[in-house]
């Protein structure tokens, strides 16, 4: 099937007379007949559903759409896009382990990576993007576990070189872990491109009407893990009666961990409800991109031929230094746009509150136009020296496009210019 008939199809199908929409089970249990049935559960989590904190019907339906949607063997939900990077990372590296990031990634992320998981022993060794192969491949140690990138960063709107990168990782005997949040699958696949775990916050396009968090977990099912440098999958897991994960699970060998593991201790597992939200986005996610790309491009077009914009970030812009990566990995460059006001910080927060329609909030990737001011905002917790990295400039506004009709978003965006000059 397509993308816009998985949209709608893939993760469930309703038998002779059952629900045709992806039905809400809102039961945190689930009743068996004997006790040694339930015993048998514990032993094999994957047999059948035991409790909603691993796994939970509706919850279910989702998961398998976007491991259908990016073309992995399955996935796992989460509670938040940062659980689901949280849990991307423990799921590979103990305590003294490294891996390795590339700087421009979403701001959170970065003192999640910086701050949290120093704590918990984890180093993440940061690189520029565009160092060179040699450059990087000098970043890795002996620990080293994973690579990791976003395909269209947050907020720099760069594009990440999958294919690059994956080359290095593997090089490398480490896996591709890929933040496929602003591409989402309709736009880009990244394990097309050798990414070997993709991740995504669902708060953002997937659910797209902003009404709950959440994030998700895909694993390809393409990584040998058998170099030796991952013993939590090819060793027994003494926490779960021994069990060795590749043997037991084969492909699917990352995903289960992840569940069975982490899933079991942190619990940060998505509600039914807010899965069935999430479902109703995800149906309309191969139209809605497309339009978004769409109105994207108009006012990208208009920003860069206004005299108060000193620069923009937009790869679908020919002039842009992501534009041919665009054209490699994308089949559009999603509705967020960065600019760079001229006037700086004041300039830039002076012409924010003069939107009318488009929201001052924090948030991306809504179906109505939304502004933010990440140096100020999202990324206030970064030092200058980090902001710099991440691609942020004192006067740079995030500015994610809508669905509203182009007039009306091109409209509010000129009377807020009008009123700042």
């Amino acid at each position: 099937m397509k993308d816009a008939t998985k949209c709608l199809h893939s993760g469930y199908t309703p038998k002779n007379s059952e629900p045709r929409v992806v039905p809400i089970v809102q039961s945190t249990t689930y009743v068996y007949d004997t006790t040694a049935e339930v015993a048998s559960v514990f032993d094999e989590p994957t047999k059948s559903l035991i409790y909603s904190r691993f796994a939970n019907p509706t919850v279910m339906a989702v998961e398998e759409k976007i491991a259908d949607l990016e073309g992995g063997v399955g996935a796992m939900c989460t509670s938040s896009g940062q659980a689901a990077s949280l849990l991307s990372v423990l799921n590979l590296c103990d305590a003294g382990d490294s891996f390795i990031s590339t700087t421009e990634i979403y701001g959170g992320t970065v003192n999640l990576f910086s701050f949290t998981l120093k704590k918990l022993g984890i180093e993440c060794i940061w690189v520029d993007k565009d160092a060179s192969d040699e450059e990087i491949a000098k970043a890795f140690k002996p620990n080293t576990k994973l690579v990791f990138g976003e395909t269209i960063a947050n907020p720099a709107l760069t594009v990440f070189d999958i294919e690059r990168f994956a080359k290095l990782a593997h090089d490398h005997n480490v896996p591709l872990i890929i933040d496929n949040t602003f591409a989402t699958p309709v736009l880009c696949k990244p394990i097309d491109f050798g990414a070997d775990i993709v991740i995504h916050s669902t708060t953002k396009y997937m659910d797209g009407h902003a009404v709950q968090g959440g994030g998700v977990i895909v694993d390809s099912g393409n990584f040998d893990w058998h170099s030796g440098n991952f013993p939590g999958l090819t060793k027994p897991d003494e926490s779960y009666h021994g069990i060795v994960y590749t043997e037991t699970y084969g492909k699917a060998a990352y995903i289960v961990k992840a569940r069975m593991q982490l899933m079991r201790d942190f619990g940060v597992y998505p509600a039914a409800h807010s899965a069935f939200l999430l479902n109703l986005g995800l149906e309309t996610l191969d139209v809605r991109m497309k339009k978004y790309c769409e109105n994207a491009m108009i006012v990208a077009e208009y920003l860069k031929n206004n005299d108060m914009v000193e620069s923009i970030t937009y790869p679908g812009l020919e002039d842009d230094p992501g534009y041919e990566l665009g054209k490699k990995y994308l089949k559009g460059c999603s509705g967020v746009i960065s600019f760079v006001m001229k006037g700086g910080k004041e300039k830039a927060m002076n012409w924010m509150d003069s939107l009318k329609m488009a929201s001052n909030e924090v948030h991306v990737a809504d179906i109505r136009t939304c502004v933010l001011h990440p140096a100020s905002e999202t990324h206030r917790q970064l030092t200058d020296e980090q902001l710099i990295a991440a691609g942020i400039e004192p006067g740079m506004i995030r500015l994610s496009v809508g669905l509203e009709d182009i007039d009306d978003i091109l409209a509010d965006i000129k009377q807020a210019f009008d009123k700042i000059k």
